[in-house]
């Protein structure tokens, strides 16, 4: 008679690897193919039809890095991950002041992630600080900074990012906000966008608080001290947007 246990732990190493494989295969036709869906996107909808919430849609559509104003490119690095171009996925400064940050102000929490880990976390993951999720973040990182240019995180990035209830991408978030497509965002436009990307649930890009607004200038401030749009030319991600 059959082990119950060994049978049960040969399955689940298959269901492992069937993930796996899955898994890499997607990294691999996602580096050339548009994303149609994240996993964030899916658990939204997900918790809101468990609330009874038949209203809620999650609404996103696709664009390419030609179709987005470098304007929003820069505004999201700016106001996220000023690093982007020379890291490898983790910016070590940021999480050392983090963590000292966390340890002597417990109640409020501050990350870390950069672009990379966030790109990782919304396409294949789900929301939440547990430390198994931020081993497979860590892991899922390290491969798309492998097999992905920067220029096709930033864009599967903007691509899949939420910018407020239902509204993820930044064509979604162009048309809803501003009746105009990803292309045509001005700086002041894509500073405010960038401006709400800590919690878009919080903070309205149609209702922006005086946070908020104050956070637009400096956003702008900082895509003036990082060169502006040169940036972009300056560290290699040769951004064609319009």
């Amino acid at each position: 008679m059959r082990d119950p246990f060994s049978i049960l732990w040969r399955c689940l190493k298959r269901i492992v690897v069937s993930i796996t494989v899955l898994w890499f295969v997607s990294v691999i036709a996602f580096s050339f193919l548009p994303v149609p869906f994240s996993m964030i996107m899916i658990e939204r909808q997900i918790v809101a039809l468990a609330s009874i919430n038949f209203s809620y849609v999650s609404h996103s559509s696709w664009v390419d890095q030609n179709q987005i104003s470098p304007y929003i490119a820069l505004a999201v690095m700016a106001a996220e991950d000023q690093k982007f171009p020379k890291h490898w996925g983790f910016d070590f400064d940021a999480i050392e002041t983090a963590m000292a940050y966390n340890k002597k102000y417990q109640k409020r929490m501050r990350g870390a992630s950069t672009i990379s880990q966030q790109t990782s976390k919304n396409l294949f993951l789900w929301e939440g600080r547990s430390w198994i999720r931020k081993g497979l973040e860590a892991g899922m990182t390290t491969v798309l900074e492998l097999l992905w240019s920067k220029q096709r995180i930033l864009t599967v990035y903007l691509n899949i990012v939420e910018f407020g209830d239902g509204i993820f991408g930044v064509e979604e978030a162009a048309q809803r906000y501003f009746d105009k497509s990803a292309s045509q965002l001005t700086a002041p436009e894509s500073a405010l966008l960038a401006a709400v990307l800590p919690n878009p649930h919080r903070y309205k890009v149609n209702a922006p608080s005086r946070y908020v607004l104050q956070r637009q200038q400096w956003i702008l401030r900082q895509m003036q001290l990082m060169g502006g749009v040169n940036y972009l030319k300056q560290n290699d991600l040769r951004w064609e947007g319009r």
